[in-house]
């Protein structure tokens, strides 16, 4: 960590301009990526604005991430491969697995994985031989994920899911019950304006967002289960959109402080039924697209993980 203290001189100065010159050797576009990707604090609080006027007295703090490898590694470790072939691989991630190498997370990740797995028969992406990550779910949540293996499945992937005639929907574990029992909601996402860890349905800046849910069943008296559908793919998306109706993810840290999170977080008994379930109960279950090299159609299920279904029958009894 970096520590920068603002002087009298420096007072009005736009605080990226402010800490690249203080900084050796880091750009001011550098230092606004770091601002916006909540990496730097002003007398402890979060800076989400690069164009902050600095205070004289005020002392501003850079975590600066560890670099990545810029060629990952691969590692043996066990993937459950639900289908495979001279183009693509649909695995079933499990929870606690990164998809793609990042600062805190420079290996153990599923492109690690991919990349020890498929081996040879990558064909090649952008001149390197590596899997072609078209769409990512987040580390804590399980189920299908479908990768390239050359530059023709990459760029036939990528079209169905910018164009959303890719499929995908997710079991998800909610607090409360959704009224209606089937809907949609639509709301732009962006980052959060004060907490640039979190994502947010946002008024400016943010990108078109919807996702389509219908009750499953309810579980107990505290809970439902429900299928979402994505029609986008944004950033946490299902957790933000549930999380502003006021019916977040079961177990979800991040985007749980809604009423009915908190009621739950205050409850013993809804507490222990989540005794040994650290993560947001979310699973990718199904997930169809059509083969970008052969045009077939593929259509993929996932069923719901063992810890999710201890979940739901602790949920059953309160």
């Amino acid at each position: 960590m970096r520590i920068f203290m603002a002087a009298a001189e420096d007072a009005g100065e736009r605080a990226d301009r402010f800490l690249a010159a203080r900084f050796d050797g880091t750009s001011r576009s550098r230092i606004k990526s770091l601002i916006e990707g909540g990496a730097v604090s002003v007398d402890g609080a979060t800076l989400s604005d690069p164009a902050f006027r600095v205070k004289a007295g005020q002392t501003f703090a850079i975590l600066v991430p560890e670099p990545v490898a810029a060629q990952p590694e691969a590692q043996d470790i066990a993937l459950s491969v639900v289908y495979e072939d001279e183009e693509v691989i649909v695995v079933d991630k499990p929870a606690g697995m990164v998809v793609h190498p990042a600062p805190g997370n420079p290996d153990g990740t599923l492109v690690n994985a991919l990349l020890a797995h498929c081996g040879p028969s990558l064909k090649g992406i952008g001149g390197e031989r590596r899997p072609g990550i078209v769409h990512r779910i987040d580390k804590d949540t399980s189920g299908l994920l479908v990768a390239a293996k050359s530059e023709a499945a990459l760029a036939g992937l990528q079209r169905q899911f910018a164009d959303h005639s890719a499929a995908r929907a997710y079991f998800a574990v909610v607090w409360g019950q959704p009224s209606p029992a089937a809907d949609s909601i639509e709301g732009p996402i962006g980052r959060h304006p004060v907490d640039r860890q979190r994502m947010a349905i946002v008024q400016r800046g943010g990108r078109a967002a919807l996702t389509r849910y219908r009750t499953i069943r309810r579980v107990g008296s505290r809970a439902t289960l429900l299928e979402c559908r994505l029609a986008t793919g944004r950033t946490h998306q299902i957790r933000v959109h549930l999380s502003s109706r006021g019916h977040p993810l079961v177990g979800d840290q991040v985007y749980g402080r809604t009423r009915s999170g908190r009621q739950a977080t205050n409850d013993r008994v809804a507490q222990a039924a989540l005794d040994g379930f650290a993560r947001q109960a979310l699973h990718a279950a199904l997930l169809g697209f059509s083969h970008p090299i052969t045009g077939m159609w593929l259509e993929f299920e996932s069923a719901l993980p063992q810890d999710i279904g201890t979940l739901l029958a602790r949920l059953e009894l309160i």
